[in-house]
């Protein structure tokens, strides 16, 4: 049986444990592709007991042989980069050889993170809650046609200087009290230009090769669909398209490069930052989901609002993503609650609707249906099979599956990769050639 090139992304606000997934599949992929976002990602991977944070570099790293790639639609901010290469380096994870970063890829440079804090600061209470990491600046500059890309940093040093002399200039009339000078910031660019060399590359050429040569790619995505530039809870998101399309545009691959969508979701909701979460919690539920699943971002640490589980958000991202199959994760969080609930659809002025709006207004004032079924005392942790599931677990996963409208084909039941279901009649299966 042959296997299937795949794309993996979040189905609703991001921190779903797509890192996790990602690693546990790769070793059925030739490479693993991120096509879009920059180091405001955070995917956590524990691999024995050893835990590893990625924010550039997708999860595949993890596991030799296979190629990582950092697509056109990655915002790269150098510095970052090479933190990330020296502490997986000082972690015994070698990544010379093993990485690809498109030429076309855009650079966040100095001042894109000033203007992301100054842009911040005037919203006051009308806050996005972005990292501040320059992520949405560079991403502006990108499509205002301004931007200075990784080709950019290797050919014409002449053309780069007057980029960078124009572009600090501007910036420093935008900013108040700004005095940066353009000099330090190319020669910088210059250097880190040359220590990414190695990697630098015709992405989109590199992967039409591979496919051509028979091997499969699994296409990795940053944040989630309700995060999604188009898609999501607007102007409550990233700068970027998360959700499916986002791979094509990101990455340089036609369409029919992506055999199949695997969704990832928690079995309950978490968002960080500001903007609607319908099902939110408060008070002693809410803090026992946060700690119980260590519901803290892996770039900021800051602290997710948790909730229930949404099933109106993952019926939209299933048909904004044309999902195959769902990974549901942090099962083993719910361990212990004498009751579960999940949303079905939303109380509005105008009725109940099932389907997401695009309206926050109305969202922010929309109240959520709850079904409410029985918890379970014995523990989902670990399970490695379905049979493992206490059965009011197993009648939760059946539920999710029906008001979703997609099935789990895996369940994840701990951080570790070992502590996973992979339902061996589901189409995952199918994919990995099984």
């Amino acid at each position: 049986m042959s296997k299937t090139s795949i794309a993996v992304l979040g189905t609703q606000w991001g921190d779903e444990g797509k890192g996790k997934i990602v690693d546990m599949l790769t070793p059925h992929f030739s490479a693993v592709a991120r096509y879009q976002g920059g180091h405001n990602a955070g995917h956590t991977v524990y691999v024995r007991g050893q835990k590893f944070v990625l924010h550039l570099i997708p999860s595949g790293i993890l596991h030799p042989g296979v190629t990582c790639v950092i697509g056109n639609g990655v915002v790269v901010d150098p510095k970052a980069l090479f933190k990330e290469i020296d502490e997986l380096d000082r972690m015994g994870i070698a990544v010379d050889g093993r990485l690809r970063i498109s030429e076309k890829a855009h650079v966040i440079l100095p001042y894109h993170r000033e203007l992301d804090v100054l842009s911040e600061a005037r919203r006051g209470e009308r806050k996005i809650g972005t990292t501040s990491r320059g992520i949405g600046p560079a991403y502006e500059d990108k499509i205002g046609r301004r931007g200075i890309r990784v080709c950019d940093l290797l050919s014409d040093p002449a053309a780069l200087q007057d980029e960078v002399r124009e572009n600090v200039s501007a910036r420093n009339r935008i900013i108040k009290d700004s005095t940066l000078d353009w000099q330090p910031v190319f020669k910088q660019l210059i250097a880190d230009g040359e220590r990414m060399r190695p990697w630098v590359s015709d992405v989109s050429l590199f992967l039409s090769e591979l496919m051509q040569g028979g091997h499969t790619v699994m296409f990795e995505g940053a944040q989630a669909t309700l995060l999604d530039i188009d898609h999501g809870t607007y102007p409550f998101v990233t700068s970027s398209n998360a959700s499916i399309g986002g791979v094509c545009t990101g990455l340089g691959v036609p369409p029919r490069a992506i055999g199949g969508v695997l969704g990832v979701a928690k079995a309950y909701t978490t968002r960080v930052g500001e903007g609607p979460l319908p099902t939110e919690l408060s008070g002693a539920l809410s803090e026992r989901l946060r700690e119980s699943g260590q519901e803290y971002g892996a770039s900021t640490g800051r602290p997710r609002r948790c909730g229930w589980y949404d099933a109106v958000v993952v019926r939209y991202s299933a048909r904004i993503n044309g999902l195959d199959a769902l990974a549901l994760t942090k099962l083993d969080v719910l361990d212990g609650l004498p009751e579960v609930q999940l949303c079905t659809g939303y109380r509005t002025p105008q009725g109940i609707v099932t389907e997401f709006p695009a309206n926050l207004r109305a969202l922010a004032t929309a109240e959520p249906v709850y079904e409410t079924l029985p918890g379970w005392s014995a523990p989902t942790k670990g399970a490695t099979r379905m049979e493992d599931l206490p059965a009011e677990a197993l009648r939760y996963v059946q539920r999710l599956e029906e008001v979703s409208g997609v099935p789990c084909a895996i369940i994840s039941t701990g951080s570790d990769r070992a502590e996973t279901i992979v339902r061996p009649e589901s189409v995952v299966s199918t994919w990995l050639g099984q």
